[in-house]
C-alpha cells in the first residue's frame, strides 16, 4: 500500500511511519495542511492518513478540498478531537474513517488495510443501474438522471451495495460486513454516510430513492 500520512506531530508521524514501513508499505508525508493537499492531489495514494489540527490548512478544509477536487482517496482521520460533533463534521465533509488519539496502531492498520480493500474491491469495467441511477464501476461515477452524484468513498460504496440488490432490502449487518468486515463501526458512524449519501442521492430531486427500513436497513426504490 501506498499511504500519506499528514501530520504536524513529529512522533506521532514518526511511529505510524515506523509501524507501516515494517509491514511492508510506502510512505509519504505532509507537516501541514497546504503541503498534505498538494501531495494527495498530485500523487496517486491508496490511502490518506489525515490529523485534524494542522497548520495552514486545517485537517476539515483540506479533507473538504480533496473531495471538491473530486479526489477519491479513502482517508482516515486520527485526532484529539473525538466528540460525536468532531466525529460528525469529519465525515460530512468526506472522511470515510475515524479514530481518536491516542490510538492503537494494530488497529490503525486494520482500518486502513479496510479501506484500501473496499476501495478497490468495486472496480470493474462495467455499469450498473437502477430506475434513474446509473453507475459506472471502471470510473466510480455515479448519476441520477444524469446528474453526477458527488461522493465520498464510502458513500459511494454504499450505493454500489443498494444498487446491487435494488429493489432488495440491504440490512445493517450486511452494510457493515461488507464495507468493514472484522473492524465494525459505530451505529453513529453508519448513521452519518446514510445521511450524506441521502444529502446527494435524494435532496436534489423531488422524488427520494433512499429508504430507511427501522432497526433493519435499507433499500433504493423505484422513482
Amino acid at each position: 500500500m501506498k499511504i500519506l500520512i499528514i501530520e504536524d506531530n513529529h512522533d506521532v508521524a514518526g511511529v505510524l511511519g515506523d509501524y507501516f514501513e515494517a509491514l511492508g508499505c510506502e510512505l509519504d508525508y505532509a507537516t501541514n495542511g497546504e503541503q498534505g493537499l498538494k501531495l494527495a492531489l498530485q500523487t496517486a495514494f491508496d490511502a490518506i492518513i489525515l490529523d485534524l489540527m494542522l497548520p495552514k490548512i486545517d485537517g476539515l478544509s483540506l479533507c473538504r478540498q480533496l473531495r471538491q477536487q473530486a479526489c477519491i482517496t479513502p482517508v482516515l482521520m486520527l485526532t484529539a478531537l473525538d466528540s460525536k460533533q468532531d466525529l460528525l463534521q469529519g465525515f460530512d465533509v468526506g472522511a470515510d474513517d475515524y479514530l481518536g488519539k491516542p490510538f492503537d496502531l494494530e488497529e490503525v492498520y486494520a482500518r486502513v488495510k479496510a479501506l484500501v480493500k473496499r476501495h478497490k474491491g468495486q472496480v470493474a469495467p462495467n455499469e450498473i443501474s437502477f430506475s434513474e441511477l446509473s453507475i459506472n464501476l471502471a470510473q466510480h461515477k455515479a448519476m441520477r438522471a444524469g446528474q453526477t452524484l458527488v461522493l465520498t468513498p464510502t458513500t459511494y460504496q454504499i450505493l454500489v451495495l443498494l444498487t446491487q440488490y435494488a429493489p432488495n432490502l440491504v440490512t445493517r449487518e450486511q452494510v457493515i460486513e461488507q464495507l468493514w468486515g472484522d473492524n465494525p463501526p459505530g451505529q453513529d458512524i453508519l448513521r452519518s454516510h446514510i445521511y450524506q449519501l441521502r444529502t446527494q442521492l435524494d435532496k436534489p430531486f423531488a422524488t427520494p430513492m433512499l429508504v430507511t427500513v427501522p432497526k433493519v436497513g435499507f433499500k433504493l426504490q423505484q422513482t
